[in-house]
């Protein structure tokens, strides 16, 4: 029977293989985390009861790239008024819609619902008293926290601009207990 030694590696043979590893892992990463999801954690209350502050989420980059975000999308954006802060609302109002908000109801008008349409809102536990009119552009979209008393959205600072629109909201991770794929999905009948 044949036995064999294990080879002495050198030091600088580990110190290159530990290089070539973690080149090999950033090549493989960077990309991902550049153009197919990242890591957010939410920090607030403005869309509970649907995340919880310290919810760990993925989100998905590359469908917003491939496709058109929908309404009641949950997504995450970056904040018009300060380009550098994340922030993460639900979809309510598409490109050219006008929005309308009356107390909590929300009416729709758009090319299809010329009399426009309320919104069908289940996941909205902590209701807003407003009074909003905002007529969307061909590139913006109108976002509302689902805790409207504690969301400060749309309908105080306007519309969302498509290019900072990051991705939606794809996998809920943290807490264990809530582990979710597409986190706060919710498709509207309109």
């Amino acid at each position: 029977m044949e036995q064999i030694e294990p080879q002495e590696k050198t030091k600088a043979q580990s110190f290159w293989e530990l290089v070539r590893f973690a080149l090999i892992a950033l090549i493989i990463v960077v990309p991902i985390r550049i153009f197919i999801a990242e890591p957010f954690i939410v920090s607030g209350s403005s869309m509970v009861p649907t995340f919880e502050n310290g919810d760990y989420l993925i989100i998905d980059k590359i469908s917003y790239e491939l496709g058109t975000p929908k309404r009641d999308d949950v997504v995450v954006f970056r904040y018009p008024n300060d380009t550098t802060k994340f922030f993460i609302k639900r979809i309510i109002g598409l490109p050219n819609e006008t929005v309308d908000i009356k107390g909590n109801d929300v009416t729709i008008i758009n090319e299809e619902h010329k009399e426009g349409f309320k919104l069908d809102q289940p996941f909205v536990k902590n209701p807003a008293n407003n009074d909003t009119h905002l007529q969307l552009k061909n590139d913006e979209y109108f976002v509302m926290g689902d805790n409207r008393n504690a969301s400060s959205d749309s309908r105080y600072w306007g519309a969302v601009k498509r290019n900072l629109l990051s991705g939606r909201a794809f996998l809920l991770l943290l807490p264990i207990s809530k582990i979710d794929l597409l986190p706060g999905n919710y498709k509207s009948t309109k």
